[in-house]
């Protein structure tokens, strides 16, 4: 018997409300997220590499566009004496089973892998800890984990970066549910104008054989569904 489920008409009132919900995503000023205590932030730039950002395969002109944005949050955080910066970055081994879901990227050792040079280049760089994953868990198989249990006075987490429905909200669902589980006070904050994801028109994706992905719907059903588990999701950082 053939399964099917009707969405076009019944999912409109829906995707209304996803386009009001996401317009009316608030500000947060990040002066005063710091406050006098900086040493209890910190900010992680998920996947701002080259294989997404400028060559290769997966790289895309959304992804690339929020390098600026990207390194403005850095720079902005920086000045206002926080110090604990990630960079979490596919760095591929050739054999991983994603490539199974992925044609080949970012391998390690390879120009794809590499971080794009605006962060590369920030005065501040010596204080950008990077941290090479092999899937798109920024926490499993990685330093991560170790990284953070040296920081124990860590308990507000910003993320920016690519891709909003995969790497971003892996890293943000994994702090999220890590404090939940281990009853931790953690603020886990993504900033909309500072994350995005990949578009693949159903007509390309039919001609090619693969996934179609609308990119305006993922990234923001994505950061609904985090908004629903506890992260918060703000539109901007001024």
């Amino acid at each position: 018997m053939p399964r099917t489920i009707r969405l076009t008409a019944p999912a409109a009132p829906f995707l209304a409300y996803l386009e009001t919900w996401y317009a009316a995503l608030p500000s947060l000023a990040l002066a005063t997220l710091v406050g006098d205590r900086p040493e209890r932030v910190a900010l992680f730039s998920v996947d701002m590499i080259n294989g997404f950002c400028k060559v290769g395969p997966l790289s895309g002109p959304r992804v690339g566009a929020l390098i600026p944005e990207v390194v403005a949050v850095l720079s902005r955080a920086y000045a206002l004496g926080v110090r604990a910066f990630v960079l979490t970055q596919d760095t591929h081994d050739p054999a991983t089973p994603e490539f199974g879901s992925y044609p080949p990227h970012c391998l390690a050792g390879t120009a794809e892998s590499e971080t794009v040079a605006e962060l590369a280049a920030l005065p501040f760089a010596d204080h950008l800890t990077t941290i090479a994953k092999n899937s798109l868990s920024s926490h499993l198989g990685t330093n991560l984990d170790a990284w953070l249990r040296e920081r124990p006075a860590l308990d507000t987490f910003i993320i920016v970066g690519n891709c909003t429905d995969l790497c971003v909200y892996s890293a943000a669902m994994h702090l999220r549910l890590e404090a939940h589980a281990l009853n931790l006070s953690r603020r886990v904050i993504v900033v909309a104008d500072a994350l995005d994801t990949f578009d693949i028109p159903v007509s390309v994706a039919q001609e090619l054989g693969i996934y179609a992905h609308d990119g305006d719907l993922h990234h923001v059903l994505f950061l609904h569904h985090m908004a629903q588990n506890g992260v918060e999701v703000v539109g901007t950082l001024t």
